[in-house]
């Protein structure tokens, strides 16, 4: 539909975003009306594929409401936090993101904590170039100007749907300030007395806030939040429905609005698992993205990956290569084993660009000597010895200086096999399929949180 209203952040106070007329003539009953809330995405625009169980994406969410729409009118929205940081990587992921969601009709993206640390400056290059219908009630740049459209009131199904949208005042920035929701909210509401049939609130606050947030709203007919760790199952307090949308997108608030008026509205949360199919134009979405990522060959320090990566002081990365003269026998153990042919797995999805993804199928990603990019290192492709040994060129130049991570090459195994990525990952049961090195086998020690399939 439509926007008769601007919806660039920087507008005015009161701007309000109204769609097109719906074709209902003065009298007809209220069609069937679906409310589609998603949030807290954190860069997760299509599952990685490390194994077979992940749920979320862009292609899956597009598809599930394309589903509904063919049954009724679907207003989709999003309560915030869908950029995973501040970097290159992570603005250039955001705005491939937000294309995806004006694709699918998204008619508000509130503002949650990761998307105001981006600051007002890039958030308004984002909506330009993406047309991203930006939301909130309560933040403001420096100078005290809004940074998004305060409120919209959008026409679906014979009705007028008020979406409001507040972030936690502790999210505020040093380019940006943020309100007492509850204050914004209340002076918001005022402003539309008389002028909506269903209020909707998305506020990206922390559970207890949210909680009382709901309790002091008697006026809104639903209230979705952000942040809460796991996602809430819908549920009353007083007149309005609560519930909340989070953890990388991959559960949806699928809320639907009374027949007749007064009546209180229903939702249930929805997983994207695998039996959603893809969407081909958010594929071909994700595969601009890639074609993107492709071209700027990105470095780990235009992303925020290599953040916290340490190495003993003198340490370099050497390469496996290097390795070989001394340890024949590891070598063709290493050869043999799917760590070594890592990269591969990326190269049959498309993802070898995406650094998301590089950071666990390739060699000292970030560090001193280690993988900078798939064009300018290309022989650190793959998951090599120093994976697990740490940078070892003083060791390749020196036998008696140890490697960099001399004994603990077990605790590098979390890295990437952790729980989203692997979750049957267990450590004896993978070390047996990669064990190199003195004959005794290794002892059998707990299980790790665990990317992927077993090396």
């Amino acid at each position: 539909m439509r926007s008769i209203v601007a919806s660039r952040p920087l507008t005015p106070v009161g701007l309000l975003l109204l769609a097109a007329s719906c074709g209902c003539r003065p009298g007809d009953a209220p069609r069937a009306l679906v409310v589609v809330v998603s949030g807290d995405t954190s860069g997760w625009i299509v599952p990685c594929g490390c194994t077979s169980n992940q749920s979320g994406g862009l292609p899956r969410r597009a598809s599930y409401l394309k589903q509904l729409r063919a049954a009724g009118d679907v207003l989709t929205v999003d309560v915030g936090g869908a950029p995973a940081g501040r970097s290159l990587y992570d603005r250039l992921k955001f705005a491939a993101i937000c294309r995806g969601e004006v694709a699918m009709g998204l008619v508000a993206h509130n503002l949650g904590a990761a998307e105001v640390r981006l600051g007002p400056a890039a958030l308004g290059e984002i909506a330009r170039d993406t047309g991203a219908p930006f939301l909130s009630s309560n933040a403001a740049d420096a100078a005290g100007r809004p940074i998004a459209a305060p409120l919209r009131i959008v026409e679906r199904a014979g009705r007028r749907v008020a979406l409001l949208g507040v972030l936690d005042e502790s999210f505020a920035t040093p380019e940006i300030q943020v309100a007492p929701p509850r204050q914004a909210l209340s002076a918001a509401i005022a402003r539309i007395a008389g002028k909506y049939d269903a209020l909707l609130v998305l506020a990206y606050l922390p559970e207890d806030s949210l909680q009382q947030l709901a309790a002091a709203l008697p006026e809104a007919d639903l209230v979705v939040g952000g942040p809460t760790g796991q996602t809430l199952a819908p549920r009353r307090i007083g007149p309005t429905l609560l519930s909340s949308a989070t953890n990388k997108g991959k559960f949806l608030v699928r809320a639907v609005a009374p027949a007749e008026a007064g009546e209180p509205w229903s939702a249930r949360v929805v997983e994207l698992d695998a039996h959603v199919p893809d969407d081909p134009g958010q594929i071909a979405n994700v595969k601009r993205f890639y074609a993107e990522l492709a071209r700027r060959d990105l470095t780990p320090g235009q992303t925020s990956l290599a953040a916290g990566l340490d190495s003993p002081p003198g340490y370099r990365i050497a390469g496996s290569s290097r390795c070989r003269a001394c340890h024949e026998e590891a070598q063709q153990t290493w050869q043999r084993s799917r760590h070594a042919h890592a990269w591969g797995s990326l190269l049959a999805k498309q993802a070898h660009v995406d650094p998301d993804c590089q950071r666990c199928h390739t060699t000292g990603y970030g560090q001193p000597g280690g993988f900078a990019s798939a064009l300018r290192s290309p022989s650190l492709v793959g998951v090599g010895c120093e994976s697990c040994h740490g940078p070892s060129l003083a060791h390749v130049e020196d036998p008696q200086r140890p490697t960099g991570c001399a004994g603990a090459a077990q605790d590098r195994c979390r890295d990437c096999h952790d729980r989203e990525n692997s979750p049957k990952f267990e450590y004896h049961a993978y070390w047996t399929k990669i064990f190199h090195g003195p004959a005794e086998k290794p002892a059998a020690t707990a299980a790790a949180p665990g990317k992927g399939d077993a090396p």
